[in-house]
Order: C-alpha cells, then sequence, then structure tokens
C-alpha cells in the first residue's frame, strides 16, 4: 500500500513542533542535485489582513497585509538589478496573528513550495513559532515587527533578523535619558492584555530588564483598563507609586494615560516632584487618541497634567525620499490592495518601511553569498551575512546588530507650547552611537522648574525628616517614651476587658434557645416539630402569595419572643459545645447587615438541634424566578443581584470570611424586596451535607444542590465546609445567569443533561469549559462578560467582591432615576388593599410607599373620586347643575412646534403647564387634562361650592393671563407667548371612564361651548359666555365688556363678553360683594 508522505509530515506537524521537526529533517522539499545552479528565487510572506476582527474589534494593526504589502513589492521590483538571472516567486500566507495559522501557512510554503525565505510574521506570539521552526530548517527569516526580547537567544531563534528595532533599543534609550538626571527608583506600569497582543507587556518587560540589569531600582505593576475608574487610578498612584518611585514610565492605551494623569494632577502629583513618561509605540491609532483633549470639562485640568508627562516615540522619518516611499505605498495599496490608509486613520509608519529594508537587506546577502560561491540554501550562513552590517535603507541608514536587530533612533516630546497644549520633538536618541542629543532652542519645561529628584529629601515615606534638637532631645525621648509606655498599658487593659468580655459571652451563652420558648401556629405544628410548615410568599400565616398567586413554599417557622423565625435543621445526634463552636456562635451574633440575614440563635437540645435566622417573607430568590406570574425587568434584576453582591462583599470581609453554600435558595428576601443571605457560618456546628455518600434514591437532590459549587472544589475528595472566596464568585456567576434567564440552575440551551452529568463534564475542566448558555443576543455584553469572568476555570482569574461592587454599580447606575418602588407601583396598587392590614403589621416601611401610591393616584383623579376606588367602590357617574370650564391654549403653538425640535417643544409644554399648575392649586378649581397645547380646568365639581366655581375660575383666568406675560421660552427667550382664554357655565356629568388609567372626564354641551368660547377668543383676551357673566355679575368686582354677537359652530349667533379684571378695595384686597341669584 503506498503511502503519501508529504500527507503524513502535515498531519504530523499538526500535532507537535518537536515531532515535525524529525520528520522534515529526514525529508527535504524540492530539493535540486545542485543549488547552486539555481536560478529561481521563492518569497514567503506570512502577515494578518485587515481587519483581523477576532482579535482586533475597535483597534488596528500597525503592520496588516494591506499596509506592508505594497512596500514589499517595491523593494522586490529591484530584484532583477540586485538579483541578475533569477526568478522571483512570491507567496503569501495569512497569519491572523494565531500561531497555527501562521505555523501552518509556513510549513506549506516550504513543504510544498520551497519557499528560500520568509518575510514575517509580525505578531510576537505567531513570529516566535515560525521562528523556532525555520531555525531548526536553518532558513531566513526577516520581519519588519515582532520587537519582543525573546527573541534575542540565539539557540531557539538562530535565524531571525529584525529590520525593526526591538524593545530592548527603546530601553536602553530610556535608560539613557534617565542617567542624564541621576535617576534609580522607577515604576513601570502597564494595562493588562490577554494573548496574542501584548504589545505593553513585551515592550515593558524589556525596559525593566534593561533598568534592572543596570542597577535601577524598578517597580512594575498592571492594570486592567475595561475595569479601572478614577478612584482606582487614584488609589494606583497613592497606594503604589507615591511610596516606591518619582519617576514613572507608562504604556496604555489615549484614554487610560488621561485618565492617570488627570488622578495624578488630582492628588497634586503635576507639581514638578514627579516625572510621567508614555511609551508610545506605534506611529499609529492602535493605542487610540494619545492628545490631552476631548472637549470635556477635564480638559484644563488634562492639559495642566500633562505639563509633567512626556512620551517616548521611535523617530518619524521626515526626509523627501521617505515622503515620496509613503505616498507611492498608498497609491499602491488603494490600486493593488483596495485598502486607503486614510479611510482607517492610518499613516505609512516605521513598520510599512522596515518591511520594505527586509527585502533589501535579505537581497544585499544573498547576492554576496552567490558572487562568492556559496550555498544559497544555507540559511545559518546567509542570515549571519545580514547582521553586523549597515545599507541604505528607506528610512536612512540601517544598522543591523551582532545579535540581528536593527538600531533605531527615538525621539522624546514634550509640552513645549503651554497656552495651546501642544508637545513637540525636545530631543532624539541615536541608537548608533547610543547618545542622546537635545534639539537646538527646545528647553524642557520642569514644572518644578528643575528635574524631579531620584528620591526625595524626606523620602518616599518621610523617614528622612526627623528634626533633632539637642537641648530637647532628652525631653522628647521621654515623651515618646511615656506614650509608648501609655499606649502599651492601654493595649493591655484593652486586651485583658476584651478578653474577659468575650469569655463571659461565650460562658453566657446568649444565643442559646429553648424548644419551649418557641410557639407554632397550631397543635399539629408543635407535634410535627421539624417535620416541615407550610407558610407562603406573604406570611407565615396567610396562603395567599404576596405577587397573587396560590404557589407555596415549605420552610419551617415558629414564634420566638412574638416574633416570627425561621428555623432550620441540623443533622446532628448531639452537640459538643466546644470553643471553636462558642467562637462561631458569638461571631454569628455580631454579624449584622442589611443584606444578611439576622442570627437569632440556635438550640442544641436533641432531636431539635437547629438555627433560628431573621424570616425574609416574600421566600428565596429562586422561589421568585420559578414563579412565572412575577414579571422581572432589566432594573428589578440588576437590583436583586446588587443586594446579593453588597452581602457577599461585607460577609467576605467580616470574621466569616467565605459562604460555602451561596445559591439562589440561600438568597431570601424580605418583605421590602431586599435580598438578603442566609445559611452562612457556623461551619463547626453544622453537619456537612456531603458526610455520607449518596444512594440512589437521593443522587438527584445530591447533585442538584452542587450544581452552584466551583469545579476545583467538586475535583477535591471533601469539599471544605466553608469553601473559598472564589467558589463563591463562581456561585454568584451561577445565580446571575439564573436570574437574568430565569430558566432552571445551570440552564444549557438545547441540551438535556441531568444534575450528575452536568457535575461530570464541569470536573473533567476540558476546554472549552463546560458552562451555563450565555446568549448575547439575549443576554446584555456587560453580564455576559461578568458570568465569564466569576465562573473562569482558574481561580485566580475571578474577581473578587470588592469589584464585582463596582461592575454592579455601574451596571445598575443607569437605573437611579427611578426607584424600585416606582417599579413596583403599578403591581402593589391591585393587591393593596387586601394586604394593606397585613403589611402595616409587618413594617413601617410599607407606608411610606403606601404613601407616594395614593399621592400619584391624587394626581391622576380627584381625592373624593380616589378615596372611592380605593374603597373597591363603583364610581358612578355624577350629574352637576353649575359649574365653571376653562379651556385655553397657545396662539401660534403649530408654527413654534414646527421651529423648534420635539426635545425642546416638550421642555416648554414642561415649564409652561409647571407654572400654570403652581397657579391652579391656589383657587378651588380640578385639573382635568391637558392635551398638547390645550388646558382645561374646571370648577365647582366633584365637590360642588355654590356659585363661587364662576369668581375661582375667572380669578385664576386673570392668574394666568397675567402670568403668561412674564413666562420666558428657554430656546427662544426673545419670543413671548400668547394665550387664548375660554370660559362657560352651566351643568354637566362627571365620571370615571376606563379600568386601565382611568380618567376623571366631563360629559355635556357645556363642555362643547367653553371649548367654542375659546376657539373664537382671541390672543391674550378671556372670552366668556353670558351665563358666567350673569354668575360673575353677582359678586359686583369683575370688569366685563360686551364683545357683541358671535357666530359659533353648532350654537348660532351667542351675545359674549370679555373679562377684563377685577376691582380691588383701597388695601388690595377683592370686594366681595355678592347677590343671590334671583329664582
Amino acid at each position: 500500500m503506498e503511502i503519501d508522505l508529504k500527507m503524513l509530515i502535515r498531519t504530523v506537524v499538526l500535532l507537535s513542533l518537536p515531532t515535525r521537526v524529525y520528520l522534515l529533517r529526514q525529508c527535504q522539499p524540492h530539493e535540486k542535485e545542485n543549488d547552486s545552479l539555481r536560478t529561481s528565487l521563492t518569497v514567503s510572506i506570512l502577515l494578518p489582513s485587515y481587519p483581523v476582527s477576532k482579535l482586533l474589534p475597535d483597534r488596528n494593526l500597525p503592520y496588516f497585509k494591506q499596509m506592508a504589502m505594497p512596500a514589499i513589492d517595491m523593494a522586490l521590483r529591484r530584484y532583477p538589478e540586485l538579483l541578475p538571472n533569477h526568478n522571483l516567486t512570491r507567496l503569501y500566507g495569512e497569519t491572523r496573528c494565531e500561531p497555527s495559522f501562521a505555523l501552518n501557512a509556513a510549513l506549506v510554503h516550504w513543504l510544498d513550495e520551497g519557499a528560500d525565505v520568509f518575510f514575517g510574521p509580525a505578531c510576537e506570539f505567531t513570529a516566535s513559532q515560525v521562528s523556532r521552526f525555520l531555525g531548526f530548517r536553518q532558513v531566513p527569516m526577516v520581519t519588519g515587527a515582532a520587537m519582543a526580547m525573546g527573541f534575542r537567544y540565539d539557540e531557539y531563534h538562530p535565524t531571525i533578523t529584525r529590520t525593526q528595532a526591538p524593545y530592548k533599543k527603546m530601553g536602553e534609550a530610556v535608560r539613557d535619558f534617565f542617567l542624564r538626571f541621576d535617576w534609580n527608583h522607577t515604576f513601570l506600569v502597564y494595562r493588562k492584555e490577554e494573548a496574542p497582543l501584548r504589545d505593553c507587556y513585551f515592550a515593558m518587560g524589556s525596559i525593566y530588564r534593561v533598568l534592572q540589569d543596570y542597577g535601577f531600582q524598578s517597580t512594575h505593576d498592571d492594570f486592567e483598563e475595561a475595569i479601572y475608574g478614577s478612584k482606582d487610578y487614584l488609589t494606583l498612584l497613592e497606594e503604589e507609586i507615591r511610596p516606591k518611585a518619582r519617576i514613572v514610565v507608562m504604556c496604555a492605551s489615549g484614554d487610560s494615560i488621561r485618565k492617570i494623569m488627570l488622578a495624578a494632577h488630582e492628588l497634586g502629583m503635576t507639581n514638578g516632584e514627579y516625572a510621567f513618561f508614555n511609551i508610545f509605540l506605534f506611529d499609529s491609532n492602535y493605542f487610540g487618541d494619545v492628545t490631552w483633549k476631548r472637549g470635556d470639562k477635564d480638559d484644563e485640568a488634562a492639559k495642566q497634567a500633562y505639563r509633567s508627562l512626556m512620551t517616548f516615540t521611535l523617530r518619524k522619518p521626515e526626509t523627501p525620499k521617505f515622503e515620496a516611499f509613503a505616498a507611492e505605498v498608498k497609491e499602491r495599496a488603494l490600486r493593488d490592495y483596495n485598502f486607503s490608509f486614510d479611510a482607517v486613520g492610518e499613516e505609512v509608519n516605521t513598520f510599512v518601511g522596515a518591511f520594505h529594508d527586509a527585502v533589501i537587506l535579505y537581497a544585499l546577502a544573498l547576492n554576496e553569498t552567490l558572487e562568492e560561491g556559496g550555498n544559497p540554501r544555507d540559511g545559518k550562513t546567509l542570515t549571519h551575512r545580514m547582521w553586523n552590517r549597515t545599507f541604505e535603507g528607506i528610512m536612512g541608514n540601517v544598522t543591523i546588530d551582532s545579535n540581528g536587530d536593527r538600531e533605531a533612533d527615538y525621539s522624546l516630546l514634550e509640552m513645549t507650547d503651554i497656552e495651546n497644549g501642544i508637545f513637540t520633538v525636545a530631543g532624539h536618541y541615536d541608537g548608533v552611537a547610543k547618545k542622546y542629543t537635545p534639539v537646538p532652542g527646545v528647553v524642557i519645561d520642569w514644572p518644578g522648574k528643575t528635574p524631579p529628584k531620584d528620591v526625595p529629601d524626606c523620602g518616599f515615606k518621610g523617614e528622612f525628616c526627623i528634626e533633632e534638637d539637642d537641648t530637647g532631645f532628652t525631653v522628647m525621648i521621654m515623651m515618646i517614651s511615656m506614650v509608648v509606655v501609655i499606649i502599651v498599658a492601654a493595649i493591655i487593659i484593652i486586651y485583658v476587658v476584651r478578653k474577659y468580655r468575650l469569655e463571659m459571652e461565650l460562658a453566657n451563652m446568649v444565643w442559646k434557645i429553648k424548644w419551649e420558648d418557641i410557639t407554632f401556629n397550631n397543635k399539629m405544628d408543635k407535634q410535627r416539630k421539624l417535620t416541615g410548615s407550610r407558610v407562603s410568599l406573604a406570611s407565615g400565616e396567610s396562603g395567599q402569595s404576596v405577587w397573587g398567586g396560590n404557589q407555596q413554599i415549605f420552610t419551617v417557622t415558629g414564634y420566638y419572643k412574638g416574633n416570627i423565625i425561621a428555623i432550620k435543621k441540623v443533622n446532628r445526634l448531639r452537640v459538643e459545645l466546644t470553643r471553636n463552636v462558642l467562637i462561631d456562635f458569638k461571631h454569628m451574633r455580631d454579624i449584622s447587615h442589611d443584606h444578611v440575614t439576622k442570627f437569632i440563635g440556635a438550640c442544641i437540645d436533641p432531636p431539635n438541634i437547629s438555627v433560628m435566622t431573621e424570616y425574609c417573607p416574600k421566600g428565596s430568590l429562586q422561589d421568585i424566578l420559578e414563579n412565572d406570574s412575577i414579571e422581572l425587568d432589566e432594573m428589578f434584576k440588576y437590583s436583586l443581584l446588587y443586594d446579593i453582591v453588597k452581602g457577599m462583599y461585607y460577609l467576605h470581609n467580616s470574621v466569616i470570611q467565605t459562604h460555602g453554600n451561596l445559591k439562589s435558595s440561600n438568597c431570601v428576601v424580605d418583605n421590602r424586596f431586599v435580598v438578603k443571605i442566609t445559611d452562612f457560618g457556623l461551619h463547626s456546628f453544622r453537619e456537612p451535607d456531603h458526610a455520607f455518600e449518596p444512594d440512589e434514591d437521593d443522587s438527584f437532590q445530591y447533585y442538584q444542590k452542587r450544581l452552584w459549587s466551583a469545579p476545583e472544589l467538586l475535583r477535591l475528595p471533601e469539599m471544605p465546609l466553608g469553601g473559598t472566596q472564589k467558589a463563591d464568585v463562581y456561585s454568584f456567576g451561577i445565580i446571575v445567569q439564573e436570574v437574568i434567564y430565569r430558566e432552571s440552575v445551570f440552564y444549557v440551551a438545547n441540551v438535556d443533561l441531568s444534575p450528575k452529568e452536568i457535575i461530570h463534564k464541569v470536573k473533567q475542566g476540558n476546554k472549552p469549559t463546560f458552562r451555563p448558555t450565555l446568549d448575547r443576543s439575549t443576554c446584555p455584553d456587560e453580564i455576559c462578560s461578568l458570568c465569564n469572568r466569576c465562573w473562569a476555570e482558574e481561580p485566580t482569574d475571578r474577581p473578587d467582591f470588592s469589584q464585582l461592587r463596582i461592575i454592579m454599580r455601574k451596571l445598575n447606575k443607569q437605573n437611579e432615576g427611578r426607584s424600585l418602588v416606582d417599579n413596583l407601583l403599578s403591581r402593589m396598587e391591585q393587591y393593596a388593599t387586601n394586604l394593606e392590614a397585613l403589611v402595616l403589621e409587618r413594617t413601617e416601611a410599607f407606608y411610606e410607599e403606601k404613601r407616594k401610591a395614593e399621592e400619584l393616584l391624587y394626581q391622576i383623579l380627584p381625592r373624593p373620586v380616589a378615596e372611592e376606588l380605593k374603597k373597591g367602590k363603583p364610581v358612578t357617574a355624577e350629574s352637576f347643575e353649575c359649574v365653571t370650564i376653562y379651556f385655553s391654549d397657545i396662539v401660534g403653538f403649530t408654527s413654534l412646534s414646527s421651529e423648534s425640535t420635539p426635545l425642546q417643544v416638550v421642555d416648554l409644554l414642561n415649564d409652561l403647564y409647571t407654572c400654570f399648575d403652581s397657579i391652579v392649586n391656589n383657587y378651588d378649581v380640578y385639573k382635568v387634562e391637558t392635551i398638547g397645547d390645550a388646558y382645561m380646568v374646571a370648577s365647582g365639581l366633584p365637590v360642588r361650592n355654590g356659585d363661587f366655581h364662576a369668581r375661582e375660575v375667572a380669578r385664576m383666568s386673570l392668574a394666568l393671563l397675567s402670568a403668561i406675560k412674564t413666562f420666558k421660552i428657554r430656546h427662544k427667550p426673545d419670543r413671548t407667548l400668547m394665550l387664548r382664554i375660554g370660559l362657560h357655565s352651566g351643568p354637566v356629568v362627571a365620571g370615571v371612564v376606563g379600568l386601565k388609567m382611568p380618567r376623571y372626564c366631563l360629559f355635556g354641551d357645556t363642555v362643547n361651548t367653553a371649548s367654542r368660547m375659546e376657539s373664537n377668543g382671541e390672543a391674550m383676551k378671556i372670552h366668556i359666555s353670558s351665563s358666567i357673566k350673569k354668575i360673575l355679575d353677582l359678586f359686583g368686582t369683575f370688569v366685563i365688556e360686551l364683545r357683541g354677537e358671535v357666530e359659533m359652530k353648532g350654537k348660532g349667533k351667542q351675545t359674549t363678553y370679555w373679562l377684563l379684571g377685577e376691582l380691588k378695595d383701597k388695601n388690595g384686597l377683592c370686594d366681595f360683594k355678592y347677590q343671590e341669584i334671583p329664582v
């Protein structure tokens, strides 16, 4: 049977590199009888294409294929000149910045195509794998990127040459600049990045190694850009950097650098005592906007802070030759690769030039080899010909050192224009001469007028500034000694007193409860003891659920000292009161927090050994999630999760330290809809759940309650009673998914697995890890990210609850405008009457919520009508013999609306009706409704007020007309609103219409007539009918003018009047003359 040797080799290569190398050494690809007679040259180019969406969804690399290939093409055009009589074959391999793709492409090009040289890869991880492979085969590899320090080890990378300077060279530039000012103590801070893109990690690691090798005292730390807020940067500067260094070197995105500088400015660290340096790795938008200006309120502070910031970056070539080269690269990229530099905000950078120079360098070395009769396939010799040489590249002279690395020049940028905050080049570092040279005429503007000192005069912590007074030294020592003696004595006394109190508390056993002191609802409950008593979500006495359903839950409740308590049985035959048990009980008594259930006590009398805690009548979080009748919106879910985080944060920072059994059934909800953590602590008192192996009958339950357990605990022969803090974080992640999806615990879509099968999959820890479903189409991105971090396989990769508290606070912040009560008002109103007596008995808090609900109801309906509805009585329609109705609208509102935005119209109406409402409250009237710019008010209903309804509405109309004259439109302050008012008195019928959002409506011809009075009126006048004029005449104070007959739609000609004002007496009061209406 014939075997395809190439196919076999390709298969083995995918398995492991060592095996791959062994096999390839047995089979040379495309070997020719005499290499010296070769006239062909095969070139492999390994680069990522734009865009690499999987890895870089929101930023660009500085060395994409579409950017570098035009430059490589331009260099390859010169090969007939450099290598006459050679045929060139160019290959391209996609790397995606992933080692597996790059290695596979290199293998195919070398094995199948016989590639003679490889240009690229560019990313560090891909370049490392390919370099190791090609080094074994002694094939030259020349790259214009891959700047990590690790490539300097020849035994692993013997044939790699870099035409872009490695980060180590930048470290040397930084070192030499620092030595100019005798700086020795430095702090390196950089952003944490995930593989394969860890440029800041590689750069700062190289700089750190260079400084350490030279004897610098350097410290480094990283941070996570995604979760760091202003307080985190303040903490980093205050607690980590300030006590260790005054010279700070940073590598991060432009936004993070700005946040750090703003935090430093806030802490007073930009006054000249500190110097900050930004390592700007690439002349690219890879790091975003690196300037201080954002157009926000912090711009001025940022500009001042950036005076203390200087930037190290590669020196940008500014020769006419390079500018012409850049223009041609852009033209070729658009023509040959359909790529526009301008469209992605990029320029032709040094990486593009480095790949061009890589081709020239290889061609020069190959040409020399051929001229001397050497073997062109001797990659090691060919590689060494490229080292220790200088040639003219597209960016100027290119010098390659003895390690195959390019020497590079760097620039130092500093803010020279303080007024405008503009950075310019202050100096250059010559990589060949190893020398820093300031730019003539440019002086570094130190905020403190002089460079910062390496160590402050008083030391980093003020340890060097102890004032010595020879005359008072003895007195000072005596006083210090006395203070120390007093402090020590006080500490001893406090310790003894606390020790005594502790022993007294342990001996008193105030937590101990006798079973006889607990009363149950009925005799049957007492006889059953701990067999279980049924309670509802509402209380231990009622059979109705607080949500209006009939779902029941089972728990054990009883009454102790008049309060209902929850009782949990502990599976122990007897209790030995050791010191550890007594201390555990004391700790439980000391615990107190809004989101942790209060420990009442414990009963240690067999067979009723149990723990008593605060009773939460709404049931557990699991009960609420499984109740389909309960609607939970996004804000409600975030509130519940935030409560859990706050409770767990308190436990982890208390003497309890861990929970060990966190799950949704151990998160209970009290009658104020606050989630509390329960079933924690007392680890030495409780019987461990896993003390016995499960039988077949309880196997399901055994594995079911372990679905919240972390994988590292499941793999242990016996899980610790208290678990670990990181395991609690994993359990919280499971609860988050449970709350968001409201499915069963550990819900996996389209998969039907038993709890036992799920546990076994989690314990295996295969890649990818087996976790519950997270669908980004139904789950917010923030929650998906939170869950993935919480249930990470490696415990150290999980956040702690202090970080989770920050994250949940941000998620919950967008809902701060609405209170939890506002979200529940619509539901609570439905059952408020039935549960009012119960809620009043349980908590005073509900009274406040009930008051708010009533105020809201009174804003919607008249108080008498609302009171009838609250009593459950139907509101029947009622006739009123005579009321007065007011109608008004804004003249020219349509044209004003067309000139304004919708938001401006809303603001206008809100301001206007807020003004009107404040005036209306001063009169005995009822605001019926507003429709657009129309405003309707009535008086004389629902409470009759005799004939005063006409007077109240008339006075209100005059007040509104006066107020409109001084009303200012926010977005058009020079424009004045004009009001048109119509009044009419007559009979109406009023009643409540509708069940959902009920409205108190008026019916009758009087309403229509009042509307006609308004529509037939004039701007800034009060148009009244003869019926209201007749009533107003009885008061004798109103000034009324006859308008005449007016044709009204559906009414014919009507005699109408203008209400001009009201007479006042000499004291400014109205003359309240009144006459009875003649019958």
